[in-house]
């Protein structure tokens, strides 16, 4: 903890991530940007030495001739994180594929915490991770697989793992069941 806290005075990161964001506060913010272009997008934020960094995780994927590729795509798709001043913002939209810095209530910038940041960077350097969708109490999901596999239910639960309601429409039933995250899809709304 002691060498985390060494790491962000010497980042020049706030003492204390929940405090209000002023004008002149340097924080991290979520840079939304056009599909399938962070990537440019950090190029140019590293060109004009603006603050940034862009999650990224490994994934294979099979060309249709066969060939096997390892590709470094984006973990948190159409987004980015610039560390800037609020007043900064107009700079970091100049940019070619940036669409907007993510605002909170009002038309105020909110950043997030630097221990946030901190942990991606640090986390993902250590452990493997992939992108999933996000389920929220109340979503409709499908389940993948196992013996409830082709199932639809509703969140009902989202801590350790997903609780779900299926019901039995045939007779007016239903049940709750315990599954993991890699066992659920989202279904799209229609």
């Amino acid at each position: 903890m002691e060498q985390i806290e060494q790491s962000r005075a010497q980042l020049g990161f706030q003492a204390d991530p929940g405090s209000p964001v002023t004008l002149t506060d340097i924080g991290w913010f979520a840079l939304y940007t056009t599909a399938r272009h962070e990537k440019r997008v950090a190029q140019h934020l590293g060109q004009r030495q603006i603050d940034h960094y862009l999650p990224l995780y490994r994934s294979q994927r099979k060309w249709r001739d066969g060939s096997r590729v390892a590709l470094d795509l984006p973990l948190f798709p159409n987004y980015l994180f610039v560390r800037i001043r609020p007043s900064e913002r107009v700079r970091v939209l100049e940019i070619p594929g940036a669409l907007r810095v993510l605002l909170g209530k009002g038309s105020a910038p909110v950043s997030l915490p630097d221990a946030i940041i901190l942990a991606l960077q640090s986390g993902l350097k250590t452990r493997k991770a992939e992108p999933h969708p996000f389920l929220a109490v109340g979503n409709r999901v499908r389940i993948r697989s196992g013996v409830f596999a082709g199932m639809e239910g509703v969140v009902v639960r989202n801590k350790n793992r997903c609780r779900l309601v299926l019901t039995l429409d045939h007779i007016m039933q239903s049940f709750s069941v315990e599954l993991g995250l890699e066992d659920l899809e989202p279904i799209s709304a229609m």
